[in-house]
């Protein structure tokens, strides 16, 4: 997928400047739309396989690749927050990063639910965290700064379709017993993806990103809470 080009336009920098420079940041967004997620979501497993903790400095975006430090700033405030990518979202349309309550509070947003945001690039997949100096987004793009390779693929990666994992199994057959159960309760377009370990998930396959929200609001009442969002990769 397109998403291939953000790993090898990172990949590229840190072998030609060995992680990204001291001094290095990469503007991605200078004005966007934040919210952020909090108790509900308390203890779930996140995209990535983690636990979410609502009180680390994390956040959930559609396509930058997990362990991508970012810096959010407030731009009615100035306030600025550093998060690590390890959750897939929002898929509120207008909506660009779901922070995590606790770096929601460090930007002053938690009364007004969402903010305006400015996104840096601070740092690379393998967690090497850069300096956060540099300038900074000033409203007319990326003018005064050189956005990098990795911004500009990033821009122009958004995966379109995902697949909603449910459950995962160790045998086939406990995944049918599940899917049947899944099945009756009204749940459709249910496939098998096989891992390459033999674990078979249970997914729901092929949802573009703007039915994604509502298939998740439809899930948490009938009870499924335990899903995982993943980009389609086949």
């Amino acid at each position: 997928m397109k998403k291939s080009l953000l790993f090898l336009a990172l990949a590229f920098g840190f072998l030609a400047g060995g992680a990204f420079a001291a001094n290095s940041v990469t503007l991605y967004k200078n004005s966007a739309v934040a919210s952020y997620y909090a108790d509900k979501y308390h203890g779930r497993k996140t995209s990535n396989g983690e636990t979410f903790n609502m009180y680390d400095m994390t956040a959930a975006h559609k396509t930058l690749p997990f362990n991508t430090k970012v810096k959010v700033t407030n731009l009615s405030n100035g306030k600025s927050v550093v998060v690590r990518i390890n959750d897939r979202g929002p898929f509120v349309k207008g909506r660009e990063i779901d922070l995590s309550k606790g770096a929601a509070v460090k930007i002053g947003m938690i009364k007004s639910g969402t903010a305006k945001v400015s996104l840096e690039i601070v740092g690379g997949p393998d967690g090497a965290a850069s300096g956060l100096q540099g300038q900074k987004a000033d409203g007319n793009g990326a003018k005064g700064q050189k956005a990098g390779a990795f911004a500009k693929n990033a821009a122009s990666s958004d995966c379109d379709r995902w697949n909603i994992q449910l459950g995962a199994f160790s045998s086939k057959k406990n995944a049918s017993i599940f899917a049947a159960d899944a099945q009756a309760a009204g749940i459709k377009n249910l496939a098998y993806q096989t891992t390459k370990s033999g674990v078979v998930r249970v997914i729901i396959k092929d949802l573009p990103t703007e039915k994604v929200q509502p298939m998740l609001n439809a899930l948490e009442k009938k009870g499924y809470k335990d899903y995982l969002v993943r980009e389609r990769r086949d």
